[in-house]
């Protein structure tokens, strides 16, 4: 079975015991007598494609998504390069940011709202600030990992400061920061939908929250798909650019163990390596003479 088969049947097998559980009204300790069924879903999503609420809802989401996280890439690279490269920076930036750090960002939300003039505004910000943590830590940790031997190269060559930057710093961060910019984009989901559901007037968030309120579960499972296929999709895309941007490394295919060939017995036990520490010590013995004998 391929491997985009078995993909496939572990989807199938998951919507089929969830369509059986809900159907069948089984309630053992979870209570699954209250879930919509798959065609309940399936039915409403078919409802949603038809109107143009979702494609709105769906255009803000992502457009908040989008500003965000770029604003978070540009500014996490950013300072992620300064921390790693400038004790001053450090000292300067490390405190402020080492404390902001932990806050979650939705628990920014009241903050958004007293800083911006617009809920769009304050939801752009709480998403750059969800974003900006995971590149800037794995940004740091990247550019301090690097050979310092690449460095010294360039500087012997002639090259500056910002020669370095180009041909040293970025590009061998670039694994680095795409580990953290895949971080980032999921964080971005989770805390645009939720202010969403707390500030905002559009978008996949509010349009779950809405259909929670008035009691239409398939509508929340809808969002909860749309949700989840639109993060699937973009943190693909942000894979599938890093590759495309890394592609110059060496890359190293996956084995599995069981598929591993094992050396053959008798190359564990090989004959010992011949001696050949005897004939380099008459070599340098009969050096030795001759010096002797020259003097």
């Amino acid at each position: 079975m391929t491997r985009y088969a078995l993909r496939a049947a572990s989807l199938g097998v998951a919507l089929g015991l969830w369509q059986l559980l809900t159907s069948r009204n089984i309630d053992l300790w979870l209570r699954f007598s209250q879930f919509p069924t798959v065609t309940d879903v399936a039915h409403a999503f078919a409802g949603r494609l038809s109107g143009s609420d979702y494609w709105t809802d769906l255009t803000d989401s992502l457009t908040r998504i989008l500003t965000g996280f770029l604003l978070a890439a540009v500014l996490g690279v950013g300072a992620g390069v300064l921390v790693a490269r400038s004790r001053l920076a450090e000292d300067l930036l490390g405190p402020v940011l080492e404390v902001v750090r932990p806050v979650p960002a939705i628990a920014l939300v009241p903050v958004a709202i007293l800083l911006f003039p617009s809920n769009e505004q304050g939801i752009v910000f709480i998403t750059c600030t969800a974003a900006f943590f995971p590149v800037l830590v794995s940004t740091r940790h990247a550019v301090r990992a690097l050979a310092p031997v690449w460095e010294e190269a360039v500087r012997t060559m002639g090259g500056g400061r910002w020669r370095v930057l180009g041909s040293v710093v970025l590009p061998g961060a670039l694994p680095g920061v795409f580990g953290g910019l895949s971080v980032g984009i999921g964080v971005s989901w989770i805390c645009v939908i939720s202010a969403e559901m707390i500030s905002g007037q559009y978008g996949v968030g509010y349009r779950t929250w809405q259909d929670y309120t008035v009691v239409d579960y398939p509508g929340v499972f809808v969002g909860m798909v749309t949700i989840g296929v639109l993060g699937w999709l973009t943190s693909t895309a942000v894979e599938l650019l890093g590759r495309r941007l890394t592609r110059w490394l060496p890359r190293t295919s996956y084995v599995p163990a069981a598929a591993r060939t094992k050396p053959a017995r008798a190359a564990a036990t090989a004959a010992p390596p011949t001696r050949t520490a005897a004939p380099e010590r008459h070599d340098t013995e009969e050096a030795r003479d001759e010096h002797l004998v020259r003097d």
